[in-house]
């Protein structure tokens, strides 16, 4: 076996030494810790063996720092779906993300039939300004096609440091494809979007990020404002498709609605990811009605907030069955330009004691989307997913049935959106719903 093999079996040891709390005596003291730990040791040597194997008779020459780097994603990923190891340029784009600011060019986009498309672009940014509209195409980046790139690859080429330039080439229906200049800036992502249902205020969360409550807070007052607080019958709160993200974000959204009590708890094996989160008092809707919007697309925040709500009996919960992802990962910044590790570190708890991993949360009352004919095919084609899908993902505990995963789609058009209109007739007592909160109610399966 080569020197280096050998360098790298002996450090790999040393270092599986100190995370067991063993000293580097021990190894050769016949230290019973040691004989515990053979079969680690063994198959350390395996991972030196096949490390040395591949850089010595690989077809092509390897980087090294990249298999390590695999080695160590591979290692993390097999703990469950949400564990994983950020390289440094996706730690970044992490911290971008939950700061819900980033450099860019202020566009959504999605990927339809392989092809980057416009959703819509953001008002006041460079993508707004230069006129790119809603299903313009984005052919290529900089001169370089695009064709064949997933949609994440796209997104992180046009995203960038501010006042710096790139030009996109859109295909556009009826004109020949075209090239358009851009500066990128700082963009503000937009997790809040709000409007008034005549009497009805509607505010949706896309995601918990830094500045989600705050936003959200905002949107609420002004639309009490322009509603008029004598003439406000009641509030949708819609997560529907919110995929999650930061816990205490969560926590403070859900803070918002209730005056006193647990929000939720989380129990890890550490003692600092054992804790008990309570509401502080006051509620921004001074009681007013709420309804909450899930679907096979909220998880994580979301379910923390609709979890919290419904045992609080604070709000009437409609839709379809949630994600039922019931953990909490702690991001841990490894030695500056390593990246982070994100780690599961605990499950949570709703206020009643319940734990929603890979069962959900589901609805007080059951609103099935109502998809248009073209779609509801595809989609029939489509596996389905859910926490209970996702392979190696933490099981329930004490046992029980883990659930199903619902439909996640979410129609553009309000006219359109079946649950969106079901609960804005329940507000307004068009439908039957004998009391708020939502411990008055009895699911049921409702046909639109």
């Amino acid at each position: 076996m080569s020197r280096k093999a050998t360098y790298l079996i002996a450090g790999a040891i040393f270092v599986t030494a100190a995370l067991l709390g063993l000293s580097r005596q021990s190894l050769f003291a016949g230290n019973p810790a040691q004989a515990q730990s053979s079969e680690t040791y063994r198959q350390l040597n395996l991972f030196g063996e096949i490390f040395e194997r591949i850089l010595a008779d690989y077809v092509d020459e390897v980087d090294e720092a990249t298999l390590i780097q695999a080695a160590i994603a591979g290692m993390v990923q097999s703990l469950d779906p949400h564990s994983s190891y950020l390289p440094p340029d996706a730690f970044m784009d992490m911290q971008f993300t939950t700061r819900g600011e980033f450099g860019g060019l202020g566009i959504e986009v999605t990927q339809q039939n392989g092809v980057v498309t416009v959703v819509s672009p953001i008002d006041d940014t460079p993508a707004a300004r230069a006129g790119i509209m809603a299903g313009d195409k984005i052919i290529r980046i900089d001169g370089e096609s695009i064709e064949g790139m997933s949609l994440n690859e796209a997104v992180n080429l046009m995203r960038g440091p501010p006042n710096t330039p790139i030009t996109l080439t859109i295909s556009r229906e009826g004109v020949e494809p075209f090239d358009v200049p851009l500066v990128r800036e700082l963009i503000r992502d937009q997790t809040v979007r709000a409007q008034a249902f005549d009497n009805v205020g509607y505010v949706r969360l896309k995601q918990f990020s830094e500045t989600t409550t705050r936003d959200m807070q905002d949107a609420i007052l002004r639309l009490r404002t322009e509603i008029g607080p004598d003439n406000l019958q009641g509030f949708i709160i819609d997560l529907r498709s919110n995929p999650g993200g930061l816990l205490d974000q969560s926590v403070t959204v859900a803070d918002a609605f209730i005056e006193q009590g647990e929000i939720l708890s989380t129990r890890g094996r550490s003692t600092q990811d054992t804790r008990r989160y309570n509401a502080r008092a006051g509620d921004i809707l001074e009681g007013i009605p709420i309804i909450v919007l899930v679907n096979g697309g909220s998880a994580s925040a979301s379910e923390i907030v609709a979890g919290a709500l419904q045992d609080q009996h604070r709000a009437t919960i409609v839709g379809t069955l949630s994600f039922g992802k019931g953990s909490v990962q702690t991001i841990i910044p490894l030695t500056p330009g390593d990246g982070a590790l994100r780690l599961t570190t605990a499950r949570y708890y709703t206020p009643s004691g319940r734990s929603i991993q890979a069962v959900g949360i589901e609805p007080d009352i059951i609103v099935e989307q109502v998809l248009p004919p073209e779609l509801a095919e595809r989609v029939a084609q489509l596996p389905a997913l859910a926490e209970a899908t996702l392979p190696g993902h933490l099981t329930i505990e004490n046992g029980g049935a883990e659930r199903q995963a619902s439909l996640s789609y979410v129609p553009a058009n309000p006219d359109d959106d079946t649950q969106l209109q079901f609960a804005l007739r329940l507000i307004r007592g068009e439908e039957q719903n004998t009391a708020f909160p939502a411990s008055a109610l009895t699911p049921a399966p409702v046909t639109p």
